[in-house]
């Protein structure tokens, strides 16, 4: 049953329609409210999650080559990233730019305003002169409107191995926005985190400290206070799963016990029997004859593919045909 009230996609109607589910499942997207951002930039900073170190690795070591065919063309750029978060590694590549006297224009997209906000304000600290321009959307939304149409070719970053947030078949049709968002010969740099030791990753989503958990347990917390909800988070626990075949890394939270949650701003009611999951999130890893694949079914032509010392993770260029 839904309120006259919602409109469709809004986080109170995506709760109710995930929880009326069987099985269960929540929007991974909605883990990052403020306190949300706060505890995924701790998780960056966590020794078992390696993806932010060894991303961040291949630009500090391999920028300049990242960068060159952008340069190349010797005329102004449009500088996009999609899920732009802190910008921590994007400054590397800021810096470089700006030392080159490159005449672009910096385009960040996130669905997270709060996050955009802070990222706006360091920047204005770190890079004055920069020019910004930030847009406040999902990832399909931004490509679909394309606010940095200007005229200019592009080079567009999805960083983060955030392509691995989707099954395969949601990642094919991130692939087709990639594609329609870009215009011929635009390059595309995408952070895709690669098969490994399966410890190596179960680790990185399941750390000591319990910061992962505290991040998935915030999205319960975060219906408790938008939705004046009654949930008890300590009879909910997190749980990842890797599958080394799919290179499917999977989230829930798991009910400890026969319950029923309200939620007063739905008036509405949601049972749950001992030990059932609410589906979160997915952290999908692929191999290198995977990403070329990809590559060719998204339309686009793979320039260079830059790795980490130890190959845990690829920033993948490609350009659009």
């Amino acid at each position: 049953m839904t309120s006259k009230n919602l409109d469709f996609g809004t986080f109170a109607q995506d709760v109710m329609i995930g929880l009326s589910a069987n099985p269960k499942t929540l929007p991974s997207k909605y883990f990052y409210d403020a306190k949300g951002d706060k505890l995924f930039q701790k998780i960056m900073a966590l020794p078992e999650y390696y993806l932010t170190r060894k991303e961040f690795e291949i630009f500090e070591n391999q920028y300049e080559a990242i960068l060159e065919p952008i340069l190349n063309l010797g005329q102004s750029f449009n500088l996009v990233e999609l899920g732009a978060g802190d910008g921590l590694k994007t400054k590397i590549l800021l810096k470089y730019l700006n030392q080159q006297d490159a005449d672009f224009e910096y385009f960040p997209v996130d669905f997270s305003g709060s996050v955009l906000q802070e990222l706006k304000e360091s920047l204005a600290t770190g890079f004055p002169k920069l020019k910004v321009t930030s847009v406040e959307d999902t990832y399909r939304g931004a490509l679909k409107k394309r606010a940095w149409e200007n005229g200019k070719p592009n080079l567009i970053l999805f960083l983060g191995s955030n392509l691995g947030n989707f099954s395969r078949e949601e990642a094919y049709d991130i692939l087709d926005h990639l594609r329609i968002g870009a215009n011929h010969n635009d390059f595309v740099l995408i952070g895709i985190d690669l098969k490994k030791n399966p410890q190596i990753i179960l680790d990185a989503y399941h750390d000591p400290a319990g910061v992962t958990r505290d991040f998935n347990l915030n999205l319960l917390d975060r219906i408790n206070r938008e939705l004046n909800g009654d949930i008890d988070l300590d009879s909910f626990i997190h749980w990842p799963s890797y599958d080394p075949v799919s290179g499917e890394c999977r989230s829930h939270l798991v009910s400890l016990k026969d319950q029923t949650i309200n939620l007063k701003a739905l008036d509405q009611s949601f049972y749950f029997e001992a030990f059932e999951p609410i589906f979160t999130e997915i952290s999908k890893k692929y191999s290198l004859s995977e990403i070329e694949i990809f590559a060719e079914r998204g339309g686009f032509v793979t320039i260079e593919n830059f790795t980490d010392s130890e190959q845990y993770f690829a920033d993948v260029l490609w350009q659009r045909k």
